[in-house]
Protein backbone atom coordinates (compact mmCIF):
# COMPACT_ATOMS: atom_id res chain seq x y z
CA UNK A 1 0.00 0.00 0.00
CA UNK A 2 1.44 3.38 -1.00
CA UNK A 3 0.45 5.22 2.16
CA UNK A 4 2.19 7.02 4.99
CA UNK A 5 1.07 6.77 8.58
CA UNK A 6 1.10 9.15 11.49
CA UNK A 7 1.87 7.77 14.93
CA UNK A 8 -0.84 5.23 15.86
CA UNK A 9 -3.07 6.20 18.75
CA UNK A 10 -3.12 4.09 21.88
CA UNK A 11 -6.00 1.65 22.40
CA UNK A 12 -8.62 3.02 24.81
CA UNK A 13 -9.93 1.29 27.88
CA UNK A 14 -13.20 -0.61 27.67
CA UNK A 15 -14.29 -2.85 24.81
CA UNK A 16 -13.65 -1.01 21.51
CA UNK A 17 -13.16 -4.17 19.46
CA UNK A 18 -16.82 -4.20 18.47
CA UNK A 19 -16.36 -0.94 16.54
CA UNK A 20 -16.63 -1.10 12.76
CA UNK A 21 -16.33 1.53 10.08
CA UNK A 22 -19.60 3.22 9.16
CA UNK A 23 -18.88 6.11 6.79
CA UNK A 24 -16.34 7.95 4.66
CA UNK A 25 -16.73 11.72 4.31
CA UNK A 26 -15.07 13.37 1.32
CA UNK A 27 -14.08 16.84 0.28
CA UNK A 28 -14.92 17.78 -3.33
CA UNK A 29 -12.41 19.80 -5.40
CA UNK A 30 -9.05 18.05 -5.48
CA UNK A 31 -10.53 15.01 -3.76
CA UNK A 32 -13.44 13.64 -5.81
CA UNK A 33 -13.42 16.02 -8.79
CA UNK A 34 -11.12 18.65 -10.35
CA UNK A 35 -7.64 17.11 -10.31
CA UNK A 36 -5.30 19.78 -8.96
CA UNK A 37 -8.14 21.76 -7.38
CA UNK A 38 -7.94 24.31 -10.16
CA UNK A 39 -11.47 25.74 -10.27
CA UNK A 40 -11.47 27.71 -7.02
CA UNK A 41 -7.84 28.85 -7.22
CA UNK A 42 -7.91 30.70 -10.52
CA UNK A 43 -11.22 32.38 -9.68
CA UNK A 44 -9.74 33.95 -6.54
CA UNK A 45 -6.94 35.38 -8.67
CA UNK A 46 -9.43 36.67 -11.23
CA UNK A 47 -11.83 38.13 -8.65
CA UNK A 48 -9.10 40.11 -6.87
CA UNK A 49 -7.79 41.30 -10.23
CA UNK A 50 -11.11 43.04 -10.93
CA UNK A 51 -10.30 45.25 -7.92
CA UNK A 52 -6.80 45.94 -9.23
CA UNK A 53 -5.17 43.59 -6.70
CA UNK A 54 -2.59 41.04 -7.83
CA UNK A 55 -2.81 37.66 -6.09
CA UNK A 56 -0.56 34.82 -7.23
CA UNK A 57 -1.82 31.28 -7.67
CA UNK A 58 0.40 30.20 -4.78
CA UNK A 59 -1.10 32.90 -2.53
CA UNK A 60 -4.62 31.94 -3.63
CA UNK A 61 -3.96 28.31 -2.70
CA UNK A 62 -2.77 29.13 0.81
CA UNK A 63 -6.15 29.18 2.62
CA UNK A 64 -7.77 26.51 0.42
CA UNK A 65 -10.26 24.38 2.29
CA UNK A 66 -11.85 27.30 4.12
CA UNK A 67 -15.28 28.55 3.13
CA UNK A 68 -14.94 30.96 0.25
CA UNK A 69 -15.82 34.07 2.29
CA UNK A 70 -13.29 33.08 4.96
CA UNK A 71 -10.80 32.38 2.20
CA UNK A 72 -11.20 35.94 0.92
CA UNK A 73 -10.90 37.32 4.45
CA UNK A 74 -7.68 35.35 4.99
CA UNK A 75 -6.18 36.53 1.70
CA UNK A 76 -6.94 40.17 2.54
CA UNK A 77 -5.18 39.70 5.88
CA UNK A 78 -1.96 38.70 4.12
CA UNK A 79 0.43 41.67 4.54
CA UNK A 80 1.47 41.88 0.88
CA UNK A 81 -2.13 41.82 -0.31
CA UNK A 82 -3.30 44.23 2.38
CA UNK A 83 -0.55 46.70 1.38
CA UNK A 84 -1.81 46.58 -2.20
CA UNK A 85 -5.36 47.21 -1.01
CA UNK A 86 -4.38 50.21 1.10
CA UNK A 87 -2.27 51.68 -1.68
CA UNK A 88 -5.15 51.37 -4.12
CA UNK A 89 -8.05 52.40 -1.92
CA UNK A 90 -6.41 54.52 0.76
CA UNK A 91 -7.61 52.54 3.77
CA UNK A 92 -7.54 49.09 5.32
CA UNK A 93 -10.02 46.57 4.01
CA UNK A 94 -13.32 46.14 5.85
CA UNK A 95 -16.07 43.53 6.10
CA UNK A 96 -17.88 45.47 3.38
CA UNK A 97 -14.86 44.95 1.13
CA UNK A 98 -14.89 41.22 1.85
CA UNK A 99 -18.56 41.18 0.87
CA UNK A 100 -17.81 43.08 -2.34
CA UNK A 101 -15.07 40.67 -3.41
CA UNK A 102 -17.27 37.70 -2.50
CA UNK A 103 -20.12 39.08 -4.59
CA UNK A 104 -17.71 39.50 -7.51
CA UNK A 105 -16.27 36.00 -6.93
CA UNK A 106 -19.57 34.10 -6.79
CA UNK A 107 -20.86 34.53 -10.37
CA UNK A 108 -17.36 33.89 -11.71
CA UNK A 109 -17.12 30.65 -9.73
CA UNK A 110 -20.62 29.52 -10.73
CA UNK A 111 -19.76 30.17 -14.37
CA UNK A 112 -16.51 28.18 -14.29
CA UNK A 113 -17.07 25.29 -11.86
CA UNK A 114 -18.66 23.10 -14.52
CA UNK A 115 -15.44 23.16 -16.52
CA UNK A 116 -13.71 21.38 -13.65
CA UNK A 117 -16.36 18.79 -12.70
CA UNK A 118 -14.66 15.69 -14.11
CA UNK A 119 -14.02 12.96 -11.55
CA UNK A 120 -10.49 12.34 -10.39
CA UNK A 121 -9.30 9.00 -11.81
CA UNK A 122 -10.34 6.18 -9.51
CA UNK A 123 -12.98 8.21 -7.66
CA UNK A 124 -16.01 6.51 -9.23
CA UNK A 125 -14.57 3.03 -8.66
CA UNK A 126 -13.63 3.89 -5.08
CA UNK A 127 -17.14 5.12 -4.26
CA UNK A 128 -18.56 1.93 -5.76
CA UNK A 129 -16.18 -0.17 -3.70
CA UNK A 130 -17.10 1.66 -0.49
CA UNK A 131 -20.80 1.09 -1.12
CA UNK A 132 -20.03 -2.57 -1.74
CA UNK A 133 -18.50 -2.66 1.76
CA UNK A 134 -21.75 -1.30 3.20
CA UNK A 135 -20.26 2.10 4.07
CA UNK A 136 -22.18 5.38 3.89
CA UNK A 137 -20.68 8.20 1.86
CA UNK A 138 -20.82 11.79 3.07
CA UNK A 139 -19.22 14.93 1.72
CA UNK A 140 -18.58 18.59 2.43
CA UNK A 141 -16.99 21.46 0.57
CA UNK A 142 -15.71 24.97 0.89
CA UNK A 143 -17.95 25.79 -2.08
CA UNK A 144 -21.13 27.70 -1.15
CA UNK A 145 -24.52 26.24 -2.01
CA UNK A 146 -25.05 28.11 -5.32
CA UNK A 147 -21.81 26.63 -6.63
CA UNK A 148 -22.69 23.15 -5.38
CA UNK A 149 -26.07 23.47 -7.10
CA UNK A 150 -24.19 23.68 -10.41
CA UNK A 151 -21.54 21.08 -9.59
CA UNK A 152 -23.69 18.32 -8.11
CA UNK A 153 -25.82 17.39 -11.15
CA UNK A 154 -22.74 17.45 -13.40
CA UNK A 155 -20.79 15.23 -11.02
CA UNK A 156 -23.76 12.89 -10.63
CA UNK A 157 -23.82 12.28 -14.38
CA UNK A 158 -20.18 11.21 -14.09
CA UNK A 159 -20.89 8.79 -11.24
CA UNK A 160 -20.02 10.97 -8.23
CA UNK A 161 -23.09 10.98 -5.97
CA UNK A 162 -22.46 10.92 -2.19
CA UNK A 163 -25.32 10.13 0.16
CA UNK A 164 -25.11 13.58 1.73
CA UNK A 165 -23.54 16.94 0.85
CA UNK A 166 -22.85 19.94 3.10
CA UNK A 167 -21.95 23.23 1.40
CA UNK A 168 -19.47 25.68 2.88
CA UNK A 169 -22.12 28.26 3.73
CA UNK A 170 -24.74 25.82 5.01
CA UNK A 171 -24.09 26.01 8.75
CA UNK A 172 -24.41 28.95 11.11
CA UNK A 173 -21.60 27.48 13.23
CA UNK A 174 -19.15 28.01 10.37
CA UNK A 175 -16.84 25.84 8.32
CA UNK A 176 -13.32 24.48 8.47
CA UNK A 177 -11.16 23.98 10.40
CA UNK A 178 -14.07 23.51 12.79
CA UNK A 179 -15.75 20.08 12.87
CA UNK A 180 -19.22 21.28 11.96
CA UNK A 181 -19.61 20.16 8.34
CA UNK A 182 -18.16 16.74 9.10
CA UNK A 183 -20.47 16.38 12.11
CA UNK A 184 -23.46 17.49 10.03
CA UNK A 185 -22.76 14.45 7.86
CA UNK A 186 -22.68 12.27 10.98
CA UNK A 187 -26.14 13.49 11.95
CA UNK A 188 -27.63 13.26 8.46
CA UNK A 189 -26.29 9.75 7.87
CA UNK A 190 -27.25 8.50 11.36
CA UNK A 191 -23.71 7.51 12.26
CA UNK A 192 -23.41 6.27 15.83
CA UNK A 193 -19.67 6.88 16.37
CA UNK A 194 -17.43 9.60 14.95
CA UNK A 195 -14.48 7.25 15.46
CA UNK A 196 -16.07 4.95 12.88
CA UNK A 197 -15.74 7.65 10.20
CA UNK A 198 -12.94 8.53 7.81
CA UNK A 199 -12.46 12.10 6.53
CA UNK A 200 -10.69 12.34 3.16
CA UNK A 201 -9.34 15.73 2.07
CA UNK A 202 -6.58 17.41 0.06
CA UNK A 203 -6.24 20.52 2.27
CA UNK A 204 -4.83 21.14 5.72
CA UNK A 205 -8.03 22.86 7.00
CA UNK A 206 -9.98 19.82 5.78
CA UNK A 207 -7.70 17.48 7.72
CA UNK A 208 -8.06 19.69 10.81
CA UNK A 209 -11.83 19.51 10.35
CA UNK A 210 -11.73 15.72 10.48
CA UNK A 211 -9.42 15.61 13.49
CA UNK A 212 -11.56 18.12 15.36
CA UNK A 213 -14.57 15.90 14.63
CA UNK A 214 -12.77 12.87 16.09
CA UNK A 215 -12.40 10.99 12.80
CA UNK A 216 -9.68 9.07 11.02
CA UNK A 217 -8.13 11.39 8.44
CA UNK A 218 -6.62 10.63 5.05
CA UNK A 219 -4.74 13.35 3.18
CA UNK A 220 -4.34 13.39 -0.59
CA UNK A 221 -1.04 14.58 -2.04
CA UNK A 222 -0.84 14.55 -5.84
CA UNK A 223 -4.49 15.03 -6.82
CA UNK A 224 -5.22 18.13 -4.82
CA UNK A 225 -4.39 21.60 -3.65
CA UNK A 226 -1.02 20.88 -2.08
CA UNK A 227 0.52 20.14 -5.49
CA UNK A 228 -2.00 22.01 -7.63
CA UNK A 229 -1.10 20.61 -11.04
CA UNK A 230 -3.21 19.10 -13.79
CA UNK A 231 -2.74 15.42 -14.58
CA UNK A 232 -0.98 16.38 -17.80
CA UNK A 233 1.44 18.76 -16.08
CA UNK A 234 2.18 16.21 -13.37
CA UNK A 235 2.76 13.43 -15.91
CA UNK A 236 5.25 15.62 -17.78
CA UNK A 237 7.52 15.94 -14.74
CA UNK A 238 10.44 13.57 -14.03
CA UNK A 239 9.76 11.10 -11.25
CA UNK A 240 12.29 12.84 -9.01
CA UNK A 241 10.28 16.08 -9.21
CA UNK A 242 7.01 14.24 -8.56
CA UNK A 243 8.59 12.56 -5.54
CA UNK A 244 9.65 15.93 -4.14
CA UNK A 245 6.15 17.36 -4.62
CA UNK A 246 4.63 14.28 -3.00
CA UNK A 247 6.97 14.48 0.00
CA UNK A 248 6.29 18.18 0.56
CA UNK A 249 2.53 17.70 0.36
CA UNK A 250 2.67 14.65 2.62
CA UNK A 251 4.66 16.55 5.24
CA UNK A 252 2.11 19.36 5.39
CA UNK A 253 -0.87 17.00 5.57
CA UNK A 254 0.73 14.85 8.26
CA UNK A 255 1.59 17.96 10.28
CA UNK A 256 -2.08 18.95 10.02
CA UNK A 257 -3.00 15.62 11.62
CA UNK A 258 -3.58 13.14 8.80
CA UNK A 259 -3.35 9.53 9.93
CA UNK A 260 -2.50 8.49 6.37
CA UNK A 261 -1.45 10.23 3.18
CA UNK A 262 -1.94 8.77 -0.31
CA UNK A 263 -1.64 10.12 -3.84
CA UNK A 264 -5.39 10.16 -4.61
CA UNK A 265 -8.68 8.49 -3.77
CA UNK A 266 -7.74 5.66 -6.14
CA UNK A 267 -5.55 4.28 -3.34
CA UNK A 268 -8.19 4.63 -0.61
CA UNK A 269 -9.53 1.03 -0.45
CA UNK A 270 -6.29 -0.30 1.05
CA UNK A 271 -6.35 2.46 3.67
CA UNK A 272 -9.99 1.73 4.53
CA UNK A 273 -9.11 -1.93 5.02
CA UNK A 274 -6.18 -1.02 7.27
CA UNK A 275 -8.29 1.33 9.39
CA UNK A 276 -10.85 -1.44 9.73
CA UNK A 277 -8.14 -3.74 11.11
CA UNK A 278 -6.94 -1.05 13.52
CA UNK A 279 -10.47 -0.46 14.79
CA UNK A 280 -10.93 -4.19 15.29
CA UNK A 281 -7.69 -4.25 17.27
CA UNK A 282 -9.03 -1.55 19.60
CA UNK A 283 -7.38 1.57 18.16
CA UNK A 284 -9.17 4.89 17.94
CA UNK A 285 -8.41 7.90 15.73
Amino acid sequence: MNARFSTPSAPPSGNPASQALQAVIFDWAGTLVDFGSLAPTQIFVDAFATFGITVSLAEARGPMGLSKRDHIRTLLAEPAIQVQWQQRFGNASTEADIDAIYERFMPMQIDKVGHYSRPIPGAVDTLGWLRGQGLKIGSCSGYPQPVMDVLLPLARKEGIAPDHVVAGDALAAGGRPGPYMALANVLALSISDVGACIKVDDTTPGISEGRNAGMWCVGLTLSGNEVGLTQQALAALPESAVSTLRDTAASRLLQAGAHYVIDSVAALPDVVADIGRRLAAGERP
